[in-house]
């Protein structure tokens, strides 16, 4: 397991500060097909992954590789256009490095967005779910080994990951463009193979709405370094058993263009009330 270091965090934050002007107060984690985001920065700087210190690389279809710093209406925004799984070989610590970052740089909340298979049968693809909890089943924990306690508790409280002040901002501004969330539990599993039909029927039971392969080691480690936690999915199909077809990537990457529009409006109208 590699460690994280504040000297990590310290040089890579240094690195990004040197590039703009632009302190960042709201941090921003794209999934799979989801960078259409980032056509709302306005005055932007890109800085590709591959220039930071100690920063990992993104090797995953969809997940572009680029830090976008700029403006979004009228807040500054650090925004990741692709992010680090751990099928990938990361560890969780490394995946959920750049919160840590943005930490550094002063980002007080998080949007997290991710692409994930539909476990609740009420769901359709297109649908966009607010996370309201998750289940890590990944086996990992991104704080395991020794404690900063400069960069966190020891235990840090996870009761209400996902923010509720910022889950009722999501819903006053889809209610303003005539739109309702889904909501539901998040299911984080390690990847990269797709649920088999047993799998889904076990998550169902135990509580799980949608499935992916991201999200929750962000979480955890926003959490423990005191960054509020927006999480909002989106439905890209259904998972396995449940409708009688294969399940593909190139599916994802369609359904998420289709609902980009809508998601584009959502966020215009919720990052002003994060």
């Amino acid at each position: 397991m590699s460690i994280v270091t504040q000297n990590h965090i310290q040089e890579a934050a240094a690195y990004i500060k040197d590039q703009c002007t632009v302190a960042p107060e709201i941090g921003l984690i794209l999934g799979s097909g989801l960078g259409v985001l980032a056509d709302l920065i306005t005055d932007e700087v890109v800085i590709p992954y591959n220039q930071i210190p100690h920063f990992p690389v993104s090797t995953v279809e969809g997940h572009e590789g680029e830090l976008l710093i700029g403006m979004i209406e009228g807040r500054r925004v650090v925004m990741m256009k692709g992010r680090f799984h751990m099928y990938e070989g990361y560890g969780p610590e490394t995946t959920a490095f750049p919160v840590r970052v943005m930490k550094e740089l002063g980002v007080t909340s998080l949007l997290v967005t991710n692409a994930a298979g539909g476990v609740n049968t009420s769901f359709a693809p297109g649908d966009l779910m607010l996370i309201t909890d998750h289940l890590n089943l990944t086996g990992r924990n991104p704080l395991i080994g020794p404690n900063d306690n400069a960069l966190g508790v020891r235990f840090p409280d996870m009761s209400t990951a996902y923010s509720p002040r910022l889950i009722q901002a999501a819903k006053e501004a889809a209610a303003e463009l005539s739109f309702t969330f889904k909501e539901g539990v998040y299911a984080g599993l390690l990847g990269p193979c797709y649920e088999t039909p047993a799998e889904i029927v076990m998550l169902r039971r135990q509580g799980a709405d949608a499935v992916g392969m991201s999200t929750v080691s962000e979480t955890i480690v926003a959490r423990h370094a005191g960054i509020e936690v927006l999480g909002i999915s989106c439905i890209t199909n259904m998972a396995a058993g449940i409708l009688d077809q294969p399940l593909n990537h190139a599916e994802v990457m369609e359904t998420a263009e289709r609902v980009r529009e809508q998601f584009l409006k959502l966020v215009l109208k919720f990052i002003p009330k994060m």
